[in-house]
């Protein structure tokens, strides 16, 4: 892969408009120094100097894909509260539309408060709902999902599943049904409670972690037969087109059922892994709706990754240095 072929795929991401489903949330970062431990507790005393707010969950996959060129456009549930204001606030700053952002008055907007000291995380407080939406608000969100299938071109549709209740099974069915008329691609990136409900989608992303807990196999994470033989199998249960799983510091895998690739990770200087689950599933999910090859989906999804985890903190991928690595890597 060249130049032009590298500058051809971020043209094609330029034109695309993308649904994104699911758990939004507001990731609050207190950063501090720890000078002395407490003498109320055998803890740290943080003494904070900066705080700072930041879309997180399905928001952080919307700023990814924006990043890259796209168009997102996120469906989600937020609370009526400050930190919901917060979250709206954020959207107006990211110039992310809102249209899709619905109000529960019986719900909380999900928090992840982080407090970090010489860049390193200390400790994570959630604030958060995590029953499903209730039926209204669930027909509420189904309905308005539709009506933008019906009205507005779609090239994808990401569900972003954090186990916080969105993505509910009924919400699933519905629009998967839609794309599946509508011969749109469906992307997946899923936690525990709805592993088994997802089927029928073109690419199902879970990390290591959730793979072994979703089907419940103790599959050591350097064993790459027993994880090829085991996605396989998944996959034909689930009729995926394809199943992407990354691996963490071991790289990633990927199958299409005809052909199973392994890549390793670039090595990188890693400061904070949090937020590139998200933007892996941001990269695939253009890259699948481009029509780009496994192998290319796979490395760039996993160049990305990489490169958000030289950053402290949850962050978009830079797209320039993207472009930048993929036009000097071996694509």
């Amino acid at each position: 892969m060249n130049g032009k072929d590298v500058n051809r795929i971020f043209e094609q991401f330029s034109q695309m408009r993308v649904l994104v489903i699911g758990d939004a949330m507001l990731d609050t970062y207190l950063w501090g120094k720890v000078e002395r431990l407490s003498p109320e507790a055998p803890v740290p005393i943080v003494s904070v100097t900066k705080r700072e707010n930041r879309l997180g969950g399905a928001a952080n996959v919307s700023r990814n894909i924006q990043a890259l060129g796209a168009t997102p456009i996120l469906f989600s549930v937020i609370g009526d509260d400050d930190n919901g204001k917060e979250f709206e606030s954020l959207l107006v700053k990211r110039e992310l539309s809102n249209k899709g952002i619905f109000i529960d008055q019986t719900r909380n907007t999900t928090v992840k408060n982080r407090i970090i000291s010489s860049g390193k995380q200390i400790v994570r407080v959630d604030e958060e709902s995590t029953s499903y939406i209730s039926a209204e608000m669930e027909e509420k969100l189904i309905a308005a999902i539709l009506k933008e299938l019906e009205e507005e071109k779609v090239d994808v549709i990401v569900f972003v599943d954090y186990d916080k209740g969105i993505v509910t099974p009924a919400l699933f069915d519905a629009v998967n049904e839609a794309a599946i008329k509508m011969n749109i691609p469906t992307a997946v990136d899923p936690k525990k409670r709805n592993f088994w409900h997802y089927k029928n989608v073109t690419l199902f992303k879970p990390n290591f972690k959730e793979f072994v807990e979703g089907i419940g196999q103790p599959i050591a994470k350097d064993d790459l037969e027993a994880i090829k033989m085991h996605a396989d199998t998944f996959k034909k249960e689930q009729n995926f087109k394809l199943i992407f799983i990354t691996l963490s510091e071991l790289g990633v895998f990927i199958s299409n059922g005809v052909k199973e690739q392994y890549y390793p990770v670039v090595i990188r200087d890693i400061a904070d892994v949090s937020g590139a689950g998200d933007t892996v599933i941001g990269v695939a999910s253009l890259a699948m709706a481009a029509g780009l090859s496994p192998r290319v989906m796979a490395l760039m999804s996993n160049l990305a990754g990489g490169l958000v985890c030289e950053k402290v903190g949850v962050v978009p991928v830079d797209c320039e240095q993207l472009r930048k690595e993929m036009k000097s890597s071996k694509f």
